[in-house]
């Protein structure tokens, strides 16, 4: 498995992971139908990977830089997991709102996208990050506003899980479309 397709189900993982834990907060039905789905989500995704054809040599040369877990990489999560860490201590104890934790993780998440990004030189990761970060907001803007839990893990939660689920779908998409030869009219390969 290429490290493109590790990172997406790192990705997919906390994706699924998000929705685990936050539907629970949701009516019975919607938590439980929610949940089903992003395991089954979750599954597809990582069969699909598996059977996706490698790169190849070419394509690979073409492509963006390849994902890295190396030192810059460490940077990135460190510092993700030090102010996520930080900023649940200040939620939970000094601020006694533990509702707006949700929208603490997501905020810090998406944050991380952003450094992901210039660290991978993907700048689509920036979007993802855009997105992520949108919830965690408005999670917090909810919890702060007194919003019921349902509504805070759903817009905190849930909804960054999808986007975590779909952003791995969408790379994934692109591994498993059947590849064309240049043309002569083009001069590029079509993908």
């Amino acid at each position: 498995m290429t490290r493109e397709r590790t990172g997406r189900i790192i990705g997919a993982s906390f994706g699924l992971a998000f929705i685990q834990v936050n539907a629970g907060a949701l009516p019975v039905a919607a938590g439980t139908a929610l949940r089903v789905l992003a395991v089954a989500a979750f599954v597809a995704l990582l069969i699909t990977l598996r059977r996706a054809p490698a790169p190849r040599p070419e394509a690979a040369a073409e492509a963006a830089p390849a994902v890295h877990f190396g030192r810059r990489y460490r940077y990135v999560v460190a510092a993700e997991a030090v102010v996520g860490v930080a900023g649940i201590v200040v939620i939970n104890n000094v601020l006694h709102t533990p509702r707006a934790t949700v929208g603490w993780i997501a905020l810090v998440v998406g944050v991380h996208f952003f450094g992901l990004a210039v660290v991978w030189r993907m700048p689509a990761l920036h979007r993802l990050g855009a997105g992520l970060s949108v919830c965690g907001a408005a999670g917090l803007a909810l919890a702060a506003a007194g919003a019921p839990q349902a509504a805070v893990a759903a817009v905190a939660g849930v909804l960054p899980g999808a986007l975590l689920l779909g952003s791995a779908w969408w790379k994934a998409r692109g591994d498993t479309e059947p590849r064309r030869a240049a043309t002569p009219s083009s001069g590029a390969a079509v993908s």
